[in-house]
């Protein structure tokens, strides 16, 4: 489940040097130089968090972490920004534009990776490598194993990508088009009644166990993962 990184920096090398450092950590990088070519990738397919340099040309950093926070579709995205800039007013700055994290050049790469990661546990959890539990189900992303009450159970990738949302989210209800973007990805034209014929074959395999009743259907509104 590796993360896909929106890399926005106008700096050739910089550019270069951020993408490649995503790479190492193994996230999926992807580049653009200003604020218009950064739109065209998002409008292509949302990124899991994007670094955005402050100084870009034309719009800057600052004014589309705005206009990124101001659209529906795109306001949760997290957002790092990169910046030169150190007073105490331009960090506050940042952070009210939207930002979800701060970061003066020159960095470590250590640190940039640390609060990449940090970031991406805080508002994308789904998307971690760490092993996640509720309600008597203990799911690894990295051994892409699952268990209930102790006993392994066999998910294909979908309803295995399903459940770890549902287990990273619980309590909250979610509509079969919002489960499409968050479990299939943004720009994934299927029907919304796929959502239901996977909840249905999860519930099966979580049957045996007796878990199968942590996955609610909320009539009129969608599904909800309710451990509690």
């Amino acid at each position: 489940m590796s993360a896909n990184i929106l890399v926005v920096e106008d700096e050739p090398a910089i550019q270069e040097l951020l993408a490649f450092n995503v790479a190492q950590c193994g996230f999926h990088a992807i580049q653009a130089h200003d604020a218009p070519i950064a739109m065209e990738h998002i409008n292509r397919a949302l990124p899991d968090l994007i670094l955005l340099d402050w100084m870009l040309p034309g719009i800057t950093g600052v004014e589309l972490a705005r206009r990124l926070r101001a659209d529906q579709r795109t306001r949760d995205i997290p957002i790092i920004m990169l910046t030169a800039r150190s007073d105490e007013h331009d960090k506050v700055l940042g952070l009210k534009s939207g930002a979800d994290d701060y970061m003066t050049k020159p960095f470590s790469p250590r640190e940039l990776m640390a609060r990449i990661r940090a970031v991406l546990r805080r508002r994308t959890p789904q998307i971690s490598e760490e092993t996640v539990s509720a309600g008597g189900l203990v799911l690894s992303p990295a051994t892409h194993r699952v268990s209930a009450n102790g006993a392994m159970l066999d998910l294909g990738p979908t309803e295995f990508r399903l459940l770890h949302f549902f287990i990273t989210h619980a309590e909250r209800v979610y509509s079969r088009s919002q489960l499409l973007d968050q479990v299939w990805g943004d720009h994934v034209f299927v029907e919304e009644r796929t959502v239901d014929v996977h909840i249905r074959r999860l519930r099966q395999v979580l049957e045996p166990s007796g878990l199968d009743s942590l996955i609610q259907t909320v009539r009129g509104s969608g599904y909800r993962f309710s451990p509690g």
